[in-house]
């Protein structure tokens, strides 16, 4: 061994030793010195791909990857770190070409055939990725990640019964489990019994799985507890099956109940098929006074309709289930007799004071403070349009015709494939598809036709028909 390669050795060990200990500024020194001192060490040069990946520098850690691969085309975990980088930058067809190599290199590898089915399931090649998801568990029944992997496409397909029993491998809901004492509810009766529901996941799920409160109360529960987000407080006072709310700010007891569950393993437990979704639509209504206190401020002529075109930006999928900017909607005020309120708050929300030449849009004031407020204007309005948002399951839930434009790149399971309405909002949803990833105008242009119709028609049930 030379001088350099021994000098590029010790590097190595001593920035993996920092990468361990979570020191990742001292460890991506340590490999960057190491490739000066021996250009030809693949290891080295993977390692510090897999750092600069990990900041956010994926040019460069591209390059790591692929002069690794180039020293040493027998390292099989190097392929799998370029192909999920190839995956985040949505360059799937080259994603699947990085992940091919590392099935070879090691085929009894389920995170490599996991991988390779995320890839499928984003090219909407859901029979491949369902054949490499059940490959990675027949190799490691353990293996949580592609059996939450497989549960999107069976949701997706409606294949409800195997799809909720493979959502139970998520491991979000972990810092829940770890804080009650009180055992967790597996599907036991409830008659008589008192449960606490742990909040999940975002906004739009609580919204949309509350309602199986009413389910469980008809189980027999004689007491039901939800736990929620501070800002669904207030709303999710009207859910009659509901005796308490806390919000997560709050103290939240460890225990003063016979069983705790998280929220999204309710309709697994309920045995919930596509069939059997407890559909009783409206399950959230706004207070009366505050409906009283914002009519004045809507439009008083015209079909009214709610505007939102941003979800959360912290969202994995943001990028493409949210518009970019308002202008997009620009051609909804070419449509007569049409009056636009913008329900947006957060990102997107600042521009809602400047929209685009055509449409006129009303921005509610005083200002929407929580989703009670939300609930009570979107209850003032004919119609609600919006991206895949919480939005949309709010109006859904008060039994407000909705009309959701969805991204064609990882579509949420929970719309189903191949449908333009939702079981889960039966008769006051309807959806409408991107046929390209990244195009909105496609999409517009179906909305403002449909739209057009309605306000000719002076239809009152938007979300029925075409």
């Amino acid at each position: 061994m030379t001088p350099e390669r021994s000098a590029a050795e010790s590097l190595f060990h001593e920035g993996n030793n920092h990468m361990q200990s979570g020191d990742l500024t001292r460890a991506e020194t340590c490999f960057r010195e190491a490739v000066l001192a021996s250009p030809e060490f693949a290891e080295a040069h993977a390692n510090l791909g897999y750092l600069l990946d990990k900041r956010g520098a994926s040019d460069e850690a591209e390059k790591c990857y692929l002069r690794s691969i180039e020293l040493n085309p027998g390292y099989a975990e190097v392929y799998l770190n370029l192909g999920a980088l190839l995956t985040t930058a949505k360059r799937l067809e080259e994603a699947e070409a990085a992940y091919i190599p590392a099935v070879n290199l090691n085929p009894r590898s389920p995170a490599v055939w996991s991988n390779l089915g995320v890839v499928y399931a984003c090219m909407k090649r859901e029979d491949l990725a369902e054949k490499c998801y059940r490959n990675a568990i027949a190799l490691d029944e353990t293996y949580a990640r592609a059996r939450f992997n497989l549960s999107y496409i069976l949701l997706r397909q409606g294949r409800f019964e195997e799809g909720w029993r493979c959502l139970e491998a998520r491991d979000w809901y972990a810092p829940l489990a770890r804080h009650f004492t009180c055992p967790r509810w597996r599907g036991e009766s409830l008659r008589g019994k008192t449960l606490l529901i742990g909040f999940e996941a975002g906004y739009g799920d609580m919204i949309q799985y509350c309602r199986y409160a009413k389910t469980l109360k008809k189980l027999g529960a004689a007491r039901i507890t939800l736990t929620c987000h501070p800002a669904l407080k207030k709303l999710f006072a009207s859910l009659e099956a509901v005796d308490e709310l806390i919000a997560f700010d709050e103290d939240v007891p460890r225990s003063g109940w016979d069983f705790w569950t998280p929220l999204l393993s309710i309709p697994y437990h309920c045995d919930t098929r596509a069939d059997s979704i407890p559909a009783d639509i409206p399950y959230l209504t706004a207070r009366p006074g505050l409906k009283a206190k914002w009519e004045p401020a809507m439009p008083a002529h015209g079909i009214r309709v709610g505007l939102a075109w941003k979800g959360n930006p912290k969202h994995e999928n943001d990028a493409d289930r949210s518009i970019p900017s308002l202008n997009t909607l620009g051609p909804l005020g070419a449509v007569n007799g049409v009056r636009f309120v913008s329900l947006q708050k957060g990102a997107g929300e600042d521009e809602a004071p400047r929209p685009p030449a055509g449409p006129s849009l009303l921005t509610p004031d005083p200002a929407i403070d929580d989703f009670e407020d939300t609930a009570a204007v979107i209850s003032c309005l004919d119609l609600v349009i919006c991206v895949d948002t919480a939005v949309a399951h709010l109006a859904g839930a008060l039994g407000k015709p909705c009309w959701v434009m969805l991204p064609a790149y990882k579509t949420d399971s929970r719309w189903l494939s191949g449908r333009t309405d939702s079981p889960w909002y039966p008769g006051v949803m309807r959806l409408f598809h991107q046929s390209s990833p990244g195009d909105w105008r496609p999409v517009i242009a179906e909305v403002v036709s449909a739209l057009d119709r309605l306000a000719r028609d002076g239809r009152t049930d938007p979300a029925r028909g075409h």
